[in-house]
Order: C-alpha cells, then structure tokens, then sequence
C-alpha cells in the first residue's frame, strides 16, 4: 500500500441533513449534527423572502451552499409560494439557474 491509497478501514458516510426550520426561519444543511450551512428567510403570504445564507467556516468551499439553495427553493416552489431573494447568495444562485426558477421569482426592486 502507498502513502496515497486509502485503507479498507477508511470510510465515506457523509451524515447529510436539510431541512426548515420555521422556529427560527431558516432552511439548514447540517453534517454530522452541526449546522453547515443556514439560509434564513421571511415567509410573507404567497412569498419566502429570503434574506441571508451563512455557510459556517469550517464547510467553505464545498459546494454546500448550492445543496442548501436547490432544497430551500424546491421547497417554496412545491409549496406554490413565489420567491423574492433579497439575499445575494440566493440571488446569485437563481441568475445561474434563472431557467428551473424563473417562473416563480419576484426580483426585488433594491
């Protein structure tokens, strides 16, 4: 075995969680029972304002941000709501895949 090879031993099990939390408006991403990635919102009738999304330090640069994002937009789209993404990780996210969400964004005005 070389120093690059990884042992029988070595184990990938990612302990991947998303879910909303209307306790504290916000949509998670937790691994391993810590939360990765948050993206906190308003629900207004008929809108899900969102407002900011936090991704915590340690899970950076991992793409996590963008899991979050597809589950937290699924959601209010199979929820009928339309969405309004005052946050710029959110907004960002939406201009890159404007064509699953087009049809239920309300761009904000600011």
């Amino acid at each position: 075995m070389t120093e690059n090879m990884i042992s029988t031993e070595d184990k990938f099990s990612p302990d991947v969680s998303l879910s909303r939390d209307d306790v504290h408006h916000r949509y998670e991403l937790r691994v391993g029972g810590k939360i990765a990635v948050q993206s906190f919102f308003r629900d207004l009738p008929g809108h899900v304002d969102f407002l900011h999304t936090d991704t915590a330090e340690d899970f950076k640069g991992q793409g996590l941000g963008k899991v979050l994002a597809h589950f937290a937009l699924d959601d209010v789209v199979a929820s009928g709501k339309r969405i309004i993404p005052h946050c710029p990780f959110i907004s960002s996210y939406l201009r890159a895949h404007e064509g699953g969400y087009e049809q239920h964004i309300d761009w904000p005005d600011n």
